[in-house]
């Protein structure tokens, strides 16, 4: 009975201690909530706020690495597409607002009404679709270690690409800088470059970068890079951007090794589009194919063994490009007028560089400031003001009364540039008499790490035998003896299968009838 009443009490005794303890702990936890509910309404209505405008304003730099809104762009081609805050901050600088006035086919938009479209436009498409390639192979391949800076920085490259086009295009690098500074060695390559380094420079472009996760010590060298890449067959490693593992790179904007860039599937698709002509070659499915392999040592960006009858297209397309619209000669004929209405007007026309000197239409590529203010605009400001440089507007005129230089005929010639001064057309696949895809590698689906090249027999018994022929085109800027410029056509012709040394004359001896 004791022991009864010993055990009783002992429970009794504990559920006591436990009705405390858990008196105590209720106690506690009743305060812990109370404190809680205060912080939590602290932060609510005092810290909340200021983060939310910490990032509206990205006062903190690690939120400007990573807190920022993309801009949409509706493009006639790619449709709608964001682009980086960075490539935004670019578009808006008079540098780049200056491509607006650049025409993308030059003289074809006087034959092509609907080739109206500029170098500013297709600067962003450049961009967009390297982004897209990239996005694309990081997925698929994250060995490959391809970060938001290298993504960034061949976007830029894409879209400044083209900052150093003259007025009309090529015609300016090609034909116009040609006979107005002889043997002087430029490119609009060059002068993307030289663009680029000014456009960062004028608009203090470095802090913004910085803040977007750039290293513009490292980066901006690299983006120029890219831009115009040396040859890497002739040099064991010439670039200083990346290291060789990130080789690749290089293939995207500007491939030097085998023409296949995001450059010309933009333009592929933007020209075609403008000039109302079907487009056979489709990018997108490209990209998807699309794999980085090691060749000899070195990481290349690959395709699928049945995507080579595609690249041939590719190529083909291209012939059929310049075929058709960019050497058309009409087009080559107005070309040859504004060019020589230019020359006439060169010297006349001054333009205000840096530190307030002067340069002139055709100097005006030596200085960034001069030659972000030379527009087509201002070219013909200048003709139709000034009286010193008549004969220029007058062949102005002639374009716009559709007198133009008449093409009396054309043929095929098997010579050298080197004995042909009339007008020398090139119509190439790209490596002039090369087979493009000789330097194209390409991997199977059950090896896909394997590169290996693609013997024309695994692709078809009907490709070209040759890539590339030369048409000799006999203009003649007097177009009031029609009888006249056939017969000269003809003599021409003679002389020029019979005697071709004899044709080392001058272009405009050759064409002053």
């Amino acid at each position: 009975m004791n022991l009864f009443y010993s055990w009783h009490e002992f429970v009794l005794f504990q559920m006591i201690k436990n009705k405390k303890e858990a008196s105590a702990d209720a106690s506690i936890s009743r305060s812990v909530t109370g404190v809680f509910r205060y912080f939590s309404f602290l932060v609510f209505t005092c810290w909340f706020p200021l983060l939310i405008w910490m990032f509206e304003t990205r006062c903190c730099p690690y939120m400007k690495l990573h807190v920022f809104v993309w801009q949409v762009f509706k493009d006639s081609v790619h449709g709608s597409l964001e682009l980086h805050p960075v490539l935004v901050k670019i578009i808006d600088t008079p540098q780049f607002q200056r491509l607006r006035n650049i025409k993308q086919l030059g003289g074809t938009y006087y034959v092509y009404p609907g080739a109206s479209h500029n170098r500013f436009e297709h600067s962003i498409g450049v961009a967009h679709l390297a982004g897209e390639l990239l996005q694309t192979l990081k997925k698929k391949q994250q060995k490959l270690r391809i970060d938001e800076r290298d993504v960034l920085c061949v976007q830029i490259a894409g879209l400044c690409h083209d900052l150093g086009h003259g007025p009309f295009s090529h015609m300016f690098d090609q034909m116009f800088i040609p006979k107005a500074r002889p043997g002087y060695d430029w490119s609009h390559e060059k002068a993307s470059q030289d663009m680029f380094d000014h456009l960062v420079e004028e608009n203090e472009l470095n802090k913004f970068m910085e803040d977007h996760g750039l290293v513009p010590k490292e980066d901006l060298p690299f983006i120029k890079e890219l831009i115009d890449p040396p040859n890497v067959k002739t040099i064991e490693w010439p670039h200083h951007g990346r290291p060789r593992e990130k080789a690749f790179l290089y293939e995207v904007v500007s491939n030097k090794r085998n023409k296949i860039d995001v450059d010309k599937w933009d333009y592929f698709a933007r020209d075609f589009h403008h000039l109302g002509m079907k487009n056979n070659f489709d990018c997108h499915r490209l990209i998807k194919f699309a794999r980085v392999c090691e060749v000899d040592e070195e990481m290349q960006i690959c395709y699928r063994d049945k995507e080579g009858f595609n690249l041939y297209n590719m190529f083909y397309t291209r012939f059929c490009l310049h075929k058709r619209a960019c050497q058309h000669k009409v087009a080559n004929s107005i070309e040859w007028m504004i060019t020589d209405a230019f020359l006439k007007a060169d010297k006349h026309i001054k333009i205000e560089g840096k530190d307030g000197k002067m340069f002139t239409l055709s100097t005006a590529i030596d200085d960034m400031v001069a030659y972000t203010k030379l527009t087509v605009k201002k070219i013909l400001n200048h003709l139709s003001a000034d009286r010193d440089i008549k004969k220029g507007k007058e062949i102005l005129d002639r374009v716009l009364k559709r007198d133009l230089y008449r093409c009396w005929g054309e043929f095929h010639s098997n010579k050298s540039s080197k004995e042909i001064k009339v007008s020398e057309i090139k119509l190439d696949y790209g490596k002039q008499d090369k087979d493009p895809i000789e330097d194209v590698r390409f991997y199977q689906k059950d090896d896909p790490d394997k590169a290996e090249e693609l013997k024309r027999d695994d692709v078809s018994n009907l490709l070209p035998a040759k890539f590339e022929e030369t048409i000799i085109r006999f203009y003649c800027k007097r177009t009031n003896d029609p009888e006249a410029g056939k017969q000269q056509f003809k003599k021409f012709k003679s002389t020029h299968d019979k005697f071709p040394a004899l044709m080392k004359l001058p272009y405009n001896k050759l064409l002053k009838y």
